[in-house]
């Protein structure tokens, strides 16, 4: 493990392993380097890349140095592009896929292509909305140490599981985890912004998309809700070169071996 400091003397950690071009791995909400998709990810990649797996801010063995704003977790990940030689691929799920969206268009020159899988950008009405107030809710129940009623809130009103996973939570193994992250998930939520509405991508968000000229790769799983494919097809549109693929019998929860192939296709082809 090693670490590098970001612009506001943060200490982001980090693992590094492999072999070739630098590919940074963006982790989504209540992951780590430790937990989430990532970790059995990085292996199937080494033999291709060498692979940075890091704890976002506030998570794992990373500071989190206040106030928070999304401008300084691009900046860690500049601090980790600078440490890798000063140019690197990004690849980035869920709210780490918008995080590294945000981070390519605001770097130009640093990312050398971009791959992100299922940006949750809820773009039509085709799946019930989130509360109106919930960046609030969250907020509030933070702050009266309600960790755990975050974590429910977040996956049954947020994102829109099944009312039993607020039951069945509290059995699972993972359930220490999520808790002692949550406080981080006002971090996820700054950084998606106003794009759960149901509604077209504000302007805002829109122009960072506008602004992100490198190759990039835009995927979904077979297996996720209508909604989600047609947000991912909003951000494929909005981005210029774009290769569009679905990974057949997936969904928001990918599976290393059935995302890697397409990350090494993708990373190491001539063109897209």
């Amino acid at each position: 493990m090693t670490s590098v400091t970001s612009t506001d003397g943060t200490i982001i950690d980090y693992d590094r392993s492999g072999d070739g071009p630098p590919l940074i791995l963006v982790d989504g909400a209540f992951c780590s380097r430790s937990f989430g998709p990532m970790p059995a990810l990085a292996p199937l990649l080494t033999k291709h890349f060498m692979v940075y797996l890091y704890d976002r801010r506030g998570r794992g063995r990373s500071g989190n140095t206040q106030p928070y704003a999304v401008e300084r977790e691009i900046d860690d990940i500049e601090a980790l592009i600078d440490a890798a030689g000063g140019s690197a691929h990004l690849y980035g799920v869920s709210s780490g896929a918008v995080l590294a969206m945000r981070a390519t268009a605001a770097l130009p020159g640093k990312v050398r292509r971009l791959a992100v899988y299922e940006p949750p950008l809820v773009v039509d009405k085709s799946r019930p909305l989130p509360p109106a107030d919930y960046r609030q809710r969250v907020d509030d129940m933070l702050a009266n140490g309600r960790n755990g009623d975050v974590v429910k809130f977040f996956m049954t009103k947020v994102v829109n599981g099944p009312a039993f996973l607020g039951v069945i939570m509290p059995l699972m193994p993972v359930w220490s985890k999520l808790k002692a992250v949550a406080p981080t998930l006002p971090y996820d939520l700054a950084i998606l912004g106003d794009v759960m509405r149901g509604e077209p991508i504000p302007e805002e968000y829109r122009k960072v998309l506008a602004n992100i000229d490198v190759p990039t790769l835009v995927g979904d799983g077979g297996k996720s809700p209508a909604w989600m494919h047609n947000g991912v097809q909003a951000v494929a549109d909005a981005i210029g070169q774009t290769r569009r693929i679905t990974l057949p019998g997936q969904t928001h929860q990918v599976k290393a071996g059935a995302i890697a192939p397409a990350l090494i296709d993708f990373f190491t082809a001539e063109a897209i």
